[in-house]
């Protein structure tokens, strides 16, 4: 039995509880997970925006150390240091051989997965198929990724969600160049990786916005030029910031419509716009024909950075290794999986960077 955080249903409070979970299969791995970050897309799964099946267990974003292989394996050994890969591609469906594993169908839509069950048997779902807000998972090897022995193994668990999403759409969709400017709208985990991309592709300035002020620092620390407070006038000053015009790229971390317009109208006529929050079903983004026509800007949407993990993963990994990349910059809170429920109600608030789950 393994100690973990379970969500029961939609709208309910997250819950420490014991689930047991299977050996290791043929191609499976087992993983003591060292680290976890509480992620948005966690959250959306208590409050509906997404689908899945409860009793849930939380968490995607991990790293840890393989404990275990089952028949097969050959990709990962017992001692390995890991990141966990939530969406791995299959290599063989249409998007994955022309070149866009992060579409892949295999992972397409899958909220969950049915792994484990309660001390009463009750069968029990792991977030997009990890479940890693416990003290071990059993996932598949092509979801887990070697990094260095030598990287911190706790901050390392971001690069497999935030970093990869957030550094990834800044180079793979808005092609940031040196020189240009950048806005990024939410400053949550992926929002501050976005930051942390756009200043590594030698974007400037770099203008962070937030509706929470107490982002200031946060954003400073993660390499934004400047920081305004979202608003009825942030996109005015994001553009006065910017020659008057507005910037050459703009992204969108927070998932919402209002967050989406802020980063549109920050944006110069010709701008690239790219959308990285997942929103809800509801909350619906208007343009006009003759705006679209007229600003000419360009909109597209980052699942997962665009990024291949197999590849992308090592080459951030990398980053942190040489200094480039400061993973402690987004991390706010360091807490134990007792502390996990307060972490959700702060980031359900807008409050802080990364929480970390740290397993001893």
């Amino acid at each position: 039995m393994v100690r973990a955080l379970i969500a029961r249903g939609v709208h309910t409070d997250p819950e420490i509880a014991e689930v047991e979970l299977p050996q290791p299969g043929s191609g499976e791995v087992t993983v003591a997970v060292r680290a976890a970050g509480v992620c948005h897309s966690d959250l959306s799964m208590i409050d509906g925006v997404l689908s899945p099946s409860f009793p849930l267990v939380l968490g995607h974003e991990a790293s840890g150390v393989v404990t275990a292989t089952g028949p097969d394996v050959t990709r990962a050994g017992v001692g390995d240091h890991v990141v966990l890969n939530w969406t791995p591609p299959c290599r063989s469906c249409w998007f994955c051989v022309h070149g866009e594993p992060w579409l892949c169908t295999a992972t397409e839509g899958v909220a969950s997965l049915p792994r484990g069950a309660l001390a009463d048997g009750t069968p029990t779902h792991v977030t997009l198929g990890v479940g890693a807000l416990a003290e071990q998972v059993v996932i598949g090897e092509n979801a887990v990724i070697r990094i260095p022995d030598e990287l911190p193994l706790a901050e390392s668990a971001l690069i497999g969600c935030a970093v990869v999403t957030g550094v990834g759409a800044v180079r793979n969709n808005a092609r940031v160049r040196p020189g240009e400017s950048a806005v990024v709208v939410g400053l949550g985990g992926v929002g501050l990786a976005a930051i942390a991309g756009a200043r590594l592709s030698g974007a400037d300035p770099v203008i962070g916005i937030d509706s929470s002020e107490s982002k200031q620092e946060l954003a400073l620390a993660a390499g934004a030029t400047h920081f305004l407070q979202a608003g009825d006038g942030a996109a005015k000053e994001a553009r006065r910031l910017t020659g008057g015009r507005g910037a050459d790229v703009a992204l969108e971390c927070a998932g919402r419509s209002a967050a989406i317009r802020t980063a549109w109208q920050s944006s110069r006529r010709g701008a690239r716009v790219v959308i990285l929050g997942v929103g809800s079903a509801d909350d619906h983004v208007s343009f006009s024909g003759l705006e679209l026509y007229h600003f000419a800007r360009s909109i597209s949407v980052s699942v997962y950075g665009s990024a291949d993990p197999d590849i992308d993963v090592p080459k951030l990994a990398e980053s942190v290794r040489t200094g480039e990349l400061d993973l402690d910059t987004f991390v706010t809170d360091r807490v134990g999986l007792s502390d996990a429920p307060a972490a959700f109600d702060r980031m359900r608030r807008g409050e802080g960077g990364r929480s970390l789950v740290l397993f001893d």
